[in-house]
């Protein structure tokens, strides 16, 4: 899996400071304007390289349905840690909202 350099927030930072829940989307949503570029060069490598093509693309859903399985992760920690108040409750309902509506997106 690629590294990435991007400064990431932390669901800590978002939980206790509901006001910069939206700069937490900024790195998602770089993230996937970077996949669908990946999936645009996969796709136009098919003609050339079908077999390499195909297998880049098993890699890359592979790395997406990490990438979800983490931020699901992030979003759990966001409200299981037990002392969490309704405000943070909401903000994580919130995130849940948006992450849905990703998954559905497709």
């Amino acid at each position: 899996m690629e590294q990435r350099e991007d400064k990431q927030v932390t669901t800590d930072d978002v939980a206790e400071r509901p006001e910069e829940a939206h700069r937490a989307e900024r790195p998602v949503a770089e993230s996937l304007e970077r996949l669908g570029s990946r999936w645009s060069e996969i796709q136009a490598g098919f003609v050339d390289e079908p077999k390499q093509a195909v297998q880049r693309a098993d890699q890359l859903v592979a790395e997406v349905i990490q990438y979800l399985a983490d931020e699901r992760g992030r979003l759990e920690e966001q409200w299981s840690r037990g002392d969490a108040d309704t405000e943070q409750l909401r903000v994580a309902l919130q995130s849940y909202r948006k992450f849905f509506g990703r998954l559905l997106e497709g």
